[in-house]
């Protein structure tokens, strides 16, 4: 089987809602199968936290971050469906370890919709001129892949939780579906800014 693609994957974000590395993971394991990756989403629970998605999440928390010498400082909106959830003790951690993990982890972006233009058309070039010197047949798997691992690296919901002894090695997406999951309410992680002095 080859890799899931990017496409794969957005199609069956599309069709049920659920997060990028829920659907990346769901269509691995199911061989592409479409269906099959629905119905693997629907029995790990992921089906209600789609239909939970598409409420609208008008309240929330923005918590920030100033990491001790004063240098790096993250501001970071997170919402939710109702001012009981966004005044919840665990809501509201989840969030300021968000700003935390932003601080270290320095993405550029929410999601992988919101990576500037420019700066993936930069990353595509270096991968092609990187991959020059392979065969032609594999090179444009090559530059997907660096493509792929690069987006891992700048885009938050993709990037591991930089506390893995807390969190076990999850990306910030699977512990926002969690937070969905236990709340009973969409969560958004809506924006962040990050400062850094000099930066």
């Amino acid at each position: 089987m080859s890799a899931v693609t990017a496409q794969e994957v957005k199609a069956l974000r599309d069709l049920t809602g659920a997060g990028f590395v829920a659907c990346k993971d769901a269509l691995t394991e199911s061989g592409g199968d479409i269906d099959k990756a629905v119905e693997l989403l629907r029995a790990r629970g992921e089906a209600q936290a789609a239909k939970r998605a598409g409420a609208e999440a008008r309240e929330g928390v923005v918590q920030s971050y100033i990491h001790a010498g004063n240098k790096i400082g993250v501001l970071v909106e997170v919402d939710c469906q109702t001012d009981f959830v966004a005044r919840n003790e665990k809501f509201v951690d989840f969030a300021r370890d968000l700003a935390l993990h932003i601080a270290a982890a320095a993405p550029l972006a929410v999601t992988e919709d919101e990576v500037p233009v420019e700066d993936r058309e930069r990353e595509e070039r270096i991968a092609i001129e990187q991959a020059a010197d392979r065969p032609e047949n594999v090179r444009e798997r090559i530059v997907a892949g660096k493509l792929d691992k690069w987006l891992d690296d700048v885009v938050l919901l993709r990037q591991t939780h930089v506390n893995e002894d807390k969190h076990g090695g999850k990306t910030i997406e699977e512990l926002r579906a969690a937070m969905s999951v236990e709340t009973g309410e969409n969560v958004v992680i809506r924006r962040f800014a990050r400062f850094s002095v000099g930066g």
